[in-house]
């Protein structure tokens, strides 16, 4: 190119580089200044839009230069116009303050209902709440990776989850409080757990998709149910929309586990519901023949997709005075893990454990999980309102553990040349878990000042194990040849149990001024009966040929025949139980309604009478047994809000407890590994006092900033640990037991911020716990010889990581339809299992979960979503922080390094497609 020609081309394009350019700004409120997101702006009469990002702001790009009218419009507010030129310069830079368009007309007021599971509702709440409290919306829980709760619940601060054989989330551990400290609300309102022993409730039970929003409260209130020493958590189900709404989604993925492997599976229609004592009575004498071969008959293949569906319906009628939403939702996942496990003794424990089996274990999990909930509420006129909620939930777990065992160091064990003495053991197990839950509530305004509410509740919950069955057979490896030889003793067990509460509340406000400033004052009480019923029989089979060998007598396990050793079963368990709990509370409180400072406080009491009777006592000391006590939990609770109402300042203090389990108390032995395990009638409940400080900062709609400081004095905590018995000083049984005292104190770091369509959450927290109990030690003595003594060790609590922290990086593109995210979870080493030895506790590794999700909005309401779990395949690592030359050799085993595996678990990611319809 000839130089005329470019300096004619540079004249050409410069003056073009001036005919476009961009306008750009923020939109707000005009009386808040908060930001406005997804208002819509449009340049009439041509084809240029946008839409406010997550901070608010804008930007059109490469507008050509002329003079322009935009249009801002946003629901709830009045449409603006602004008339504006786009010349040479770079960009137009145009703030908008948008008023608010509510309209008043004669008597009557037209105002929108705010969305109650959008996140700018959820930042108020926050803001707004009475107590240190944290909130994820529903439509964070829909944008989220996670399927249940559990795993939704952990991406708050201060929370890790305890995991199911899959994977998944199963319990929540509150700032390093074990999940017997902690409780679990629907709508407020306490629910019965189908766990077979404790009280707490499997958080997996419960599909995400049916919350409005998912409240975490860390401080309680005088009206709050007081047995929470970490937190408590409350599910706010759908509530009925201001028109009407239906919504659907159906999704199908795969679980790459599957992949390398089979998924195993038996036919879970053809168990028996009911053992032979509970078909045919109390003195029947059960045979072989009484025992179908459904649960011990296997089958291998790949997997049918994984299929999740839900619905959601609501409308309002009789002139919006009536409010009606049912919502279902439905998951069948196929989940597994492929786990290695090592046991061993210790001989000495300045050298470790010296490890004796090796265990590779393959689960197969087919979890059929749906839920159904409905609310009705009827306004009677503008002071008295009804509200009826029902909600039942189900999870059917059918698993299949197969399990291969090496014996290392005897039985002709040698690596090198591939020899070992093997076991086989293969269990299926079909777990059936239900919750209903139906509660009709009132709220009455009496006079100007004076209002009433009230609730009666009436809640099951039950837990089925119909027909477990255990097939173990001996093997052997000979160089590296592995082959099944001859079959050991099994068993059949049924299991079941049901929790029944019934629970009535009752709460009057009444606002009065004391020295002219205005008091909201409560009074209110609680009483609750709940009833549990324990069942459990065990059969145990002996093969009729010991000598049968697998490939030759028999090729499948359902094959073998049995003879039952115990024909009547072993319904004389301390397993069958009745126990029952009565509830009695009642509370005092008041709320400061003047600024800037709140106060909150008062005092709840709560009488307890909890007690058990053994249905098939033989030879108990305690075959019965009760507890009363009366406990005073005085709370209280300030907020200082700063003139800008986006800055809090918080300070509470509140006394609460925790009662033992009703499993815990009674008197029953079990063998379980090399100990006893037995109950403590006198068992004591827990008392806390607990401190909370934390600053808070909302300088947007959808942004905060908090950090917070706790510390928990906790007296009498529960803790399992191994004892000696009274009179016979040699025999050493695991129990529960309390413990002087423990203390747990931590930071708590909160942010969210979003610059245009991006976003960032973020929080840690540290926690440090102290807990004193005493251990077994093997000494050499003068005499050189081996000797258990006792001593005392201080250790954190069971299940308290010192380091949490959630890192979630945001896309949101309103324009285009666009939401994205990309989620990781932090966890730090924390104890799974409390040793009877000292300096032998197992730990569980730290570890990070990486997950992703993604939707795309498409046109007439549809949605188009995707969803990915453990994108790092991270395994479970549970380890003893010591190691022993002894097993240099053993697989997977570096002694050098000072630990010792104990287990891995690996899980395979998961994977979601699926289709949303909102109208």
């Amino acid at each position: 190119m000839r130089l005329s020609s470019f300096v004619w081309l540079i004249l050409v394009l410069l003056p073009l580089a001036g005919w476009s350019g961009s306008i750009q700004g923020k939109i707000r409120d005009a009386a808040t200044g908060e930001q406005v997101i997804g208002a819509n702006l449009i340049l009439e009469n041509t084809k240029y839009y946008g839409v406010s990002g997550l901070d608010g702001s804008y930007t059109l790009r490469n507008v050509p230069a002329g003079t322009y009218r935009l249009r801002i419009s946003y629901l709830t507010y009045k449409t603006s116009v602004r008339d504006l030129t786009v010349g040479t310069e770079a960009a137009v830079t145009l703030d908008i303050a948008l008023e608010s368009a509510e309209q008043t007309l004669t008597e009557v007021t037209v105002m929108a209902k705010r969305d109650g599971s959008s996140d700018r509702s959820a930042r108020d709440l926050e803001r707004n709440a009475l107590q240190v409290t944290n909130i994820v919306s529903g439509r964070s829980i829909e944008l989220s990776p996670d399927l249940t709760v559990a795993n939704v619940i952990q991406r708050v601060s201060g929370i890790s989850i305890e995991r199911n054989s899959n994977g998944d989330g199963q319990y929540a551990i509150l700032r390093g409080m074990d999940k017997r400290y902690n409780y679990t609300l629907v709508n407020g309102v306490k629910i019965p757990s189908p766990d077979n022993r404790y009280r707490y409730v499997p958080l997996d039970i419960f599909p995400s998709e049916l919350l409005d929003r998912l409240e975490v409260y860390k401080a309680l209130l005088p009206s709050q149910e007081g047995d929470a020493i970490g937190g408590a958590i409350n599910m706010v189900m759908r509530d009925a929309p201001n028109q009407r709404t239906v919504q659907a989604n159906l999704a199908t993925g795969y679980t790459s586990l599957f992949v390398d492997r089979p998924f195993t599976s038996f036919d879970t229609r053809a168990i028996s519901a009911q053992s032979p004592y509970e078909r045919f009575g109390n003195q029947y004498s059960a045979t072989a023949a009484d025992f179908n071969a459904a649960p011990s008959t296997y089958t291998n293949r790949q997997p049918t997709p994984n299929v999740l569906g839900g619905f959601a319906v609501g409308d309002r009628f009789l002139n919006r005075r009536l409010g009606i939403v049912l919502a279902g939702s439905f998951q069948q996942t196929y989940r597994g893990s492929s786990s290695l496990f090592f046991n061993g003794d210790v001989v000495d424990t300045l050298r470790g454990v010296v490890l004796s089996q090796q265990a590779e274990r393959q689960y197969s999990e087919r979890q059929t999980r749906y839920g159904l909930h409905s609310k009705v509420d009827f306004r009677l006129s503008d002071r008295h309102k009804l509200q009826w909620y029902t909600a039942f939930i189900s999870l059917t777990n059918a698993q299949i553990r197969d399990t291969k065992q090496t014996q290392l160091g005897i039985g002709g064990y040698s690596a090198e040349l591939g020899n070992a003495s093997l076991s086989f053991a293969t269990r299926s197990r079909l777990t059936q878990q239900q919750i209903a839950t139906s509660t009709l509530q009132g709220t009455h305004t009496l006079a100007e000042a004076l209002s009433v509410s009230w609730s009666g509740v009436y809640s099951r919950a039950t837990n089925n194990v119909p027909d477990q069955t255990n097939i173990p057979l001996l093997g052997i490896r000979k160089a590296f040849v592995e082959t099944r030889t001859t079959v050991s003793d099994g068993y059949r067990r049924w299991e079941h149990n049901t929790d029944q509460d019934l629970a009535a509340y009752l709460n009057l406000t009444y606002r009065r001024a004391v020295a002219g400033l205005p008091i909201e004052w409560m009074v209110g009480g609680l009483y609750r009966d709940k009833q549990r019923t324990n069942f459990y029989n065990n059969y145990q089979l002996r093969p009729t040929n010991a000598l049968a060998l697998f490939g030759t007598d028999f090729t499948d396990y359902n094959q073998i025949r049995w003879t039952v050793q115990n024909p009547l079963g072993s319904v004389a368990s301390a397993l069958n139980y009745d126990a029952t709990e009565q509830l009695s509370a009642g509370y005092v409180q008041f709320r400061t309604l003047d600024r800037p400072l709140e106060a909150v406080g008062g005092v709840r009491v709560e009488h307890t009478s909890q007690g058990y009777a053994m249905k098939f006592p033989i030879g108990e000391d305690f075959p019965t047994g009760s507890q009363l006590y009366t406990d005073l939990l005085p709370s209280l609770h300030l907020r200082y809000r700063l003139s800008d109402g986006r800055t809090n300042w918080r300070a509470s203090y509140f006394r609460s407890l925790n009662r033992p389990g009703f499993f815990e108390i009674v008197p029953y032995r079990i063998v379980n590994e090399e100990y006893q395990e037995r109950g403590n009638p006198g068992l004591q409940r827990a008392i806390a006092d607990n401190i909370d400080l934390r600053y808070e900062h909302f300088p947007r709609p959808l942004e905060q900033f908090m950090v917070g400081l706790f510390y928990k004095r906790i007296q009498n905590p529960i803790e399992y640990t191994l004892q000696k018995d009274a009179i016979r000083g040699q025999d050493l049984y695991y129990a529960p037991g309390n413990f002087g005292t423990a203390t747990n104190y931590g930071l708590e770091l909160d942010a969210i911020r979003y610059v245009r369509q991006w976003g960032l959450k973020a929080n840690y927290t540290y926690t440090n716990s102290s807990i004193t109990t005493p251990k077994s030690k093997r000494i050499r003595n003068a005499q050189g010889d081996l000797q258990t003594i006792s001593v005392s060790q201080t250790r954190p609590l069971y299940g308290q990581s010192a380091h949490v922290a959630n890192l979630s990086l945001l896309y949101k593109d309103a324009k285009r339809g666009w939401d994205a995210q990309l989620a990781a979870s932090y966890t730090g080493e924390r104890i799974t299992t409390v040793s009877q030895f000292v300096d032998n506790d197992l730990w569980q590794k730290a570890f990070i979960q990486m997950d992703a999700s993604i939707e795309k909005r498409l046109a007439g309401g549809f949605i188009l979503f995707a969803k990915a779990n453990n994108l790092l395949n991270t395994p479970l690592e549970v380890y003893i922080k010591n190691g022993n030359a002894q097993n240099t050799g053993v697989p997977e085993q570096n002694p050098a390094a000072g630990q010792t595996l104990i287990r891995r678990d690996v899980y395979g990611q998961s994977y979601l497609l699926g289709l949303r319809y909102k109208r």
